[in-house]
């Protein structure tokens, strides 16, 4: 059900006439109410009101059937919605379809009224054109004005005379008004009803905008009929509105004067409660930093700033906890505490020990710092032979505390004391000795 009407739900606020209802908007039909057009469906109407309809623009590129003006009685409308059928040029010119009437204007101005009216300010040079094939035909224009007769016949230039029937009314006067219509040899026909008028719009400039319309700017063609007028915002502000007017034949513009908003932002509210945020605000160009705590480093961008588009340039980042990799522990050797759990944020101590007759070679501490690596190398563990002691009666040859492997200990006796020759001891790889130290005997006693 396209056209219905409305009922009161309480019987107490019960309207005493109904309201009428456009549920749904026929295709490529425009309905303009009290000056606006209605871009949604499911629209209701108060008892009394009227609407406008009319096919899209351009003019003449659709046909209208039915009624253009739609009045609410009571709940009910005067006629049913009209609809709006394709012509020639969406049809690939075939004989069945209305013909196309394209409107052309060489001089002065004119205004497609809602209503579907064509407005044409007197002095102007206007051209229909009737689009058909040739090679079917002629079709043939027909008019109401009896004011004058006009000029009809083929387009002259090559690119258009097989398909292009002109009627051309030249300077013209309000005596000219009527409906123009054409018809094909078959009889279809689409018409235009044109209005001729001096209509005059107020003026609208940027002086007399500036108290009232902060930071809009506005270009004017004129203020006659047909006139438009243009709106724009500078850089960082948004439209609120119609970008261009134009003057009408009822002497008003087409619509309100637009306004322009701030570009905003949505406000920033980090999930992370350890994000640090720069002092800033949400208009465009707006930049905003971010940093994280002593132990943390930032996961994404570190600054982002407000665009065109209402929309921040990338997402806000998180705060992620430094962590360094788990210490590697050297062969023959452990670590005297952990109790870090496995996890080792910035701040975290480890301490390394070896396993007897191993010494610590490197760092025997080391600590997790805020880039996420250890202050220093793991260390190593590497083998050594204990200082094995003193003979009795003579003393050896290194003397060290610890030994390499590989190391040889040579043993002096005192004098009236000997050793065998042979007896070298050698520091094994596995931190032994390779023979015990041999005794300095009494040389009588060899």
């Amino acid at each position: 059900n396209i056209v219905s009407y409305h009922e009161g739900s309480s019987p107490r606020f019960q309207p005493l006439l109904r309201s009428c209802r456009i549920e749904r908007k026929p295709l490529h039909l425009t309905i303009t109410y009290k000056n606006i057009t209605i871009t949604t469906n499911n629209n209701s109407f108060p008892h009394n009101s009227d609407v406008d309809a009319r096919c899209r623009e351009p003019l003449g590129l659709y046909k209208l059937l039915g009624e253009s003006k739609l009045v609410c009685n009571n709940g009910l409308w005067s006629s049913k919605l009209p609809s709006c059928i394709p012509t020639t040029v969406l049809t690939n010119y075939t004989e069945d379809s209305p013909p196309t009437i394209l409107v052309r204007l060489p001089s002065g101005s004119a205004s497609s009224e809602p209503n579907g009216v064509l407005a044409v300010f007197p002095g102007s040079i206007l051209h229909l054109e009737c689009l058909f094939s040739r090679r079917v035909g002629s079709p043939e224009w027909s008019w109401t004005s009896k004011y004058r007769s006009y000029l009809t016949g083929w387009a002259i230039a090559p690119e258009e005379r097989d398909w292009k029937y002109r009627l051309s009314i030249y300077y013209t006067k309000p005596q000219d008004s009527g409906v123009f219509t054409c018809a094909t040899p078959k009889g279809l026909t689409n018409s235009l009803n044109v209005v001729i008028t001096d209509a005059q719009c107020e003026r609208i400039d940027g002086d007399t905008l500036k108290s009232k319309y902060k930071h809009l700017r506005v270009r004017t063609e004129g203020t006659k009929l047909g006139n438009s007028v243009h709106f724009h915002c500078p850089t960082g502000f948004r439209l609120n509105g119609t970008a261009n007017l134009t003057c009408r034949a009822n002497g008003k513009w087409s619509g309100s004067i637009p306004t322009c908003e701030p570009i905003h932002c949505p406000k920033i509210e980090p999930e992370d409660p350890r994000l640090i945020l720069s002092p800033h605000n949400t208009t465009f160009g707006s930049r905003v930093f971010f940093s994280c705590p002593w132990g943390y480093r930032l996961t994404g961008v570190p600054g982002i700033e407000c665009h065109l588009d209402s929309s921040w340039s990338a997402e806000v980042p998180v705060c992620t906890a430094v962590r360094c990799p788990p210490p590697k522990v050297p062969e023959n050797g452990r670590l005297v505490e952990d109790e870090n759990g496995g996890e080792y944020g910035v701040g975290s101590v480890v301490q390394f020990s070896c396993e007897v007759r191993h010494s610590l070679l490197g760092e025997g501490s080391i600590v997790c710092t805020d880039s996420g690596e250890w202050s220093q190398p793991p260390p190593t563990c590497r083998a050594h032979c204990d200082y094995p002691g003193e003979p009795a009666n003579g003393r050896i040859i290194p003397l060290k505390f610890t030994y390499e492997p590989g190391d040889r200990l040579k043993v002096t006796c005192h004098p009236g004391f000997v050793t065998r020759l042979e007896a070298k001891p050698v520091c094994k790889p596995d931190g032994t000795w390779s023979q015990p130290i041999p005794e300095c005997r009494n040389y009588r006693d060899v």
